[in-house]
Order: structure tokens, then C-alpha cells, then sequence
């Protein structure tokens, strides 16, 4: 028997577009005398929708395009997957599809509970998994947690588990372990199909896979990319010929990176958005959200504004022109001194007798912020922010200053994550200037400021901060593993403070298991 594992990027209500995917798919499966295709789950409307899901118009244009595929799925049989209404009721539904007729429609029972996703909020309990007989074989067909009531005993020829797996560091081999359990229950083949692509703050890396009940590896698919593989299987594990080999093998860092491409990439072409502007300081984290930027949507397609203050060094201002110089983008220096002695200017009958202080400083952030948002409204370019999760975390940032943006490029990546990245994104040519690697960081808004001034050396604060964030470690606990008292104090205290600003904060691609946002959300008023 011949199956396809069909991985692909849809597109969250694109059901014209996603729809002849699909269609092209299946044709060519047809010619290559494929019996099964399968897709992710959501393939028809695109995932996560949200209560997007939930409207007439989305359930409507749902049950059209399931027709559409029906008329075209003649000589071949498919696995699609999105919401199906019975007696005004919601379900997550994967159906089975067979000669231009559904023959089954599998309705989720095991809802799928996250922290950034509650499928309660939007379908009912469905019926659970099913047996599809496809040809003279038999299979499970299990939407997500349903696969754990399978019959341990089943005498099925292999397990089709669709699920939607988002991408964090470390979330393939979390996925990998537990198949491998599925294998050992169930002794029979798990062929497990996952989206590929990100989906505004959500990232899918694919890497679906097809693991022999004997525990093997058989397939393992493309991280971050579109991929069909068709597999020739005879016994289901005994013998097996595989078109395409397994994926690259992977860092963090480079995880990182090919996570990051794509969600840029993405949030742009999804939404139709042609051009990126951001500021460009000379230091690590705008250096690195540029290059990045440059890779995904091309450096024709990128502007640097130069915003220099009267505080801002010449070194400074010449690795950020180093960068345009390396990358290809477009640059503009505009200085903000201007600007800045306006509003100080405006200011000074409320301020009169006041001493300088972080409001001067902010004043500098938010006229930079004010510059790059009237470039966006002006030659119609998506602001990107360049703030980093440990200045996220902490609140070292200035509201509708240096934390404006439509997105936040790495807003879920710590600052000594960002210096491996910046090293990583120089592996084969120098892209990021190596002094805006080497030199402290400093956010230059007074004289010979460094961020060290402020914050604890990022190396001591990251490990706090993913403690208390990402293992949800309380105080004491952090504590019990060697940090100073008053550090952690100090650092956890200024997380929680910050939460009014992360309130306010563009969407963050997501890359660890504890992103600000949908994954962590926390009450904007609170006692602390």
C-alpha cells in the first residue's frame, strides 16, 4: 500500500487557497497510484482559528470546500481535517474521504486543554476514534488525545494520529517520546501528521512522522518547510521504502533561527504586508531582528532608520551602518535630537524646577517610537519590535517607545540566546558586525550607560528568569538552587511589575514552552 503524508502551510480562513493544496495533492497522488492521503489537522480552514470558528460564515465556507475536495477525490482516498456542525452543534472533525463520498466522520472526545488554546471554549464532545478500512487494511484514525483510547489489543494495520503540535524548543522530542510510548503500548505502526508553518504569534514545524511498531523511525519530514513523502509499505514495518529521508539534524540555535524565518516570513506573505521597517541602533538585538528580517522577506524589503541621539557613540552609529552595509537593506539616518528638545520644549512649563530624569529618557525612546510609526503609516511598512524576552520579562522598555511594533521578532528569546543567534547568523559570513557582538549592551539614552547599570548580568538574570517563567519555580525554590536572595528578589519582583507593559506588547513568535502572551497569562492587577 501506498500512503502520502501530505505536510503542509495553510492558512488560517484561506479555504480557496488551502483547498487547492489540497486538490493539487490529490491529483498528485493519483498519478503516482497513491491509495491514501493525509493531511494536518485544520487543513480546510486553517489553524488555530479561534472563535473564528465559531461564525456562520466560517462554518458555511467549511462545508463547501469539504464538497469541493469530495468531487475531487476520485481514484485516491484522503484524510482532511476541520469543524463539523450536527443539529446546531460544533465538533472537531477529521473526514475520511473516499471515491467523491465521506465515507466516516471521526468527531474529537478528547478536547484538547493548553495554555494559549481551549478547545471547550468551541466544540462539543465528539464520538472518539474510529477504524477506516482503506483497501484490504484497517486504521485507527485519532484526533489528538483520542488516540490514548485505542485498544491496546487492536489487530489494526497501523494508527493515523493527526495533531497539531506548536513549535517551543524541545517540543519534537517531547512529540517523539510519545509516540514512541504509543508504539510500545500498541505494537503497530504510528503514522503521526503535523502543520507546518506559523500562524500570527503560533509557529507549526512539522516534522510528521512515521514510526514502526517496532520503535523505528521510518520517516521523519521537514522542519519548517512543506513536505509530501510517500511511503510503499509492505507489512507495515517490515519492509518499508521511503522517498525522502529524515530531516536535518538541528542546535537550539539553529532551531531558533529556522523558527524565527518563518514566522517572519509568514506573518508577512499571510497578511499580504510587502515591506519592514525598523530601528537601528548599532546594538545585538536590532542588529539581530534585521538580519532576520533580511533572510525572510529580503533585504530589498527591509528599511533601518538610524535614530541617533545626542548620547548615541560613533561606534555605535557605525556598526548599524556596517549591518545595512552587510545585509543590503535600505537605511535612513534620522537624527532625534530635534524632536526631542520639542518636546522637552512643550514639557517645561509642567516640568519647571523638576531635575532630569528616566522621563528625558523615555522622551528620547518614545521619539524614536513616533518616527518609526509614522514611516509605517506613511509608506505603509510593519513596524518590527526588537526587544528581547529578558528586557520583556523584567519591564526594561519603554511603552510606545522602543516597544512599539506590529511584531515582536524575539520577544520570546532571552538576551544570551540572542548572542548565540547573532554567532549563528554569522557562520559562514560576517552579517552582524563582531562589535556589536562584543561590546556591553547599552541602551545609550545618557552617557556611557550600560545595561548592566540597571539589570544583573544577563548570563545570572536568564537563569532566573527561566526558572521562575518557564519551570514556574517560585521564589524559594530558585533560591534552594544557589542564586543570591536579593537577586532573585530583585529580578522576580520586576517581572511581575512588568506584566501592565507586556499587556501592551505586539505578538511574540513563540519558540519556548512559556511565551508572554497566550502561554502565560497572568492578571495585569495583582498583589506582589
Amino acid at each position: 500500500m501506498k500512503i502520502t503524508l501530505s505536510q503542509l502551510n495553510f492558512t488560517v480562513g484561506a479555504f480557496e487557497s488551502n483547498g487547492n493544496k489540497i486538490i493539487s495533492e490529490l491529483q498528485i497522488a493519483r498519478d503516482n497510484q497513491v491509495e491514501l492521503v493525509v493531511f494536518s489537522d485544520f487543513s480546510i480552514g486553517g489553524f488555530p482559528a479561534f472563535d473564528l470558528c465559531k461564525t456562520e460564515s466560517f462554518i458555511k465556507k467549511t462545508a463547501k470546500a469539504i464538497e469541493v475536495v469530495q468531487a475531487a477525490c476520485i481514484g485516491v482516498s484522503c484524510l482532511v481535517s476541520g469543524i463539523f456542525e450536527k443539529q446546531g452543534k460544533l465538533y472537531h472533525a477529521a473526514y475520511f474521504i473516499e471515491d467523491g463520498e465521506v465515507k466516516n466522520i471521526i468527531t474529537k472526545k478528547q478536547l484538547t486543554s493548553l495554555d494559549w488554546y481551549d478547545e471547550h471554549r468551541y466544540f462539543n464532545v465528539g464520538d472518539g476514534c474510529q477504524i477506516v478500512q482503506i483497501k484490504n487494511e484497517s486504521f485507527w484514525i485519532a484526533l489528538g488525545d483520542d488516540v490514548q483510547s485505542i485498544p491496546i489489543d487492536s489487530s489494526a494495520s497501523g494508527i493515523i494520529y493527526i495533531q497539531n503540535k506548536a513549535f517551543s524548543i524541545g517540543s519534537y522530542e517531547d512529540r517523539l517520546m510519545e509516540i514512541s510510548k504509543f508504539s510500545e503500548n500498541y505494537k503497530l505502526p504510528i503514522f503521526q501528521i503535523n502543520q507546518v508553518g506559523g500562524q500570527g504569534d503560533l509557529l507549526f514545524d512539522g516534522r510528521s512522522l512515521v514510526m514502526a511498531r517496532d520503535g523505528r523511525i521510518l520517516v521523519e519530514q521537514d522542519a519548517f518547510e512543506e513536505d509530501t513523502t510517500s511511503l510503499v509499505i509492505s507489512n507495515f514495518g517490515a519492509g518499508v521504502t521511503v522517498q525522502k529521508e529524515h530531516s536535518k539534524d538541528f542546535t537550539e540555535t539553529s532551531l531558533l533561527h529556522e523558527a524565527l524565518i518563518m514566522g517572519i516570513r509568514d506573518f508577512f506573505f499571510k497578511q499580504g504586508f510587502k515591506k519592514a521597517t525598523l530601528g537601528l541602533s548599532g546594538g545585538l538585538d536590532s542588529a539581530l531582528v534585521a538580519a532576520l528580517a533580511c533572510e525572510a522577506i529580503g533585504a530589498e524589503n527591509v528599511l533601518a532608520v538610524l535614530l541617533p541621539s545626542i548620547y548615541s557613540s560613533e561606534h555605535s552609529l557605525k556598526d548599524a551602518l556596517d549591518l545595512a552595509v552587510n545585509t543590503g537593506c535600505q537605511h535612513q539616518i534620522i537624527p532625534i535630537n530635534e524632536a526631542v528638545v520639542s518636546f522637552e520644549n512643550i514639557l517645561s512649563p509642567l516640568f519647571e524646577g523638576k531635575k532630569a530624569d528616566l522621563t528625558e529618557e523615555n522622551i528620547q525612546a518614545r521619539s524614536r517610537g513616533l518616527i518609526l510609526m509614522a514611516i509605517s503609516n506613511k509608506l505603509g511598512h510593519i513596524v518590527l519590535n526588537t526587544s528581547n524576552k529578558s528586557e520583556c520579562a523584567v519591564g526594561y522598555g519603554t511603552l510606545y517607545g522602543d516597544m512599539v511594533g506590529s511584531l515582536s521578532v524575539i520577544g520570546d528569546v532571552y538576551k544570551t540566546q540572542a548572542f548565540e543567534l547573532a554567532k549563528y547568523m554569522n557562520r559562514e559570513r560576517e552579517i552582524i558586525p563582531i562589535n556589536t557582538i562584543i561590546k556591553p549592551p547599552s541602551a545609550e539614552l545618557r552617557p556611557d550607560q550600560k545595561d548592566s547599570d540597571s539589570l544583573p548580568d544577563y548570563p545570572v538574570m536568564d537563569a532566573i528568569l527561566f526558572q521562575y517563567i518557564e519551570e514556574g519555580k517560585n521564589v524559594d525554590q530558585i533560591i534552594a538552587q544557589g542564586f543570591d536572595k536579593e537577586i532573585v528578589e530583585r529580578v522576580t519582583g520586576l517581572v511581575d511589575r512588568a506584566e501592565f507593559k507586556r499587556f501592551q506588547t505586539a505578538p511574540i513568535l513563540r519558540v519556548s514552552k512559556k511565551s508572554f502572551g497566550r502561554a502565560r497569562q497572568m492578571p495585569v492587577v495583582f498583589k506582589y
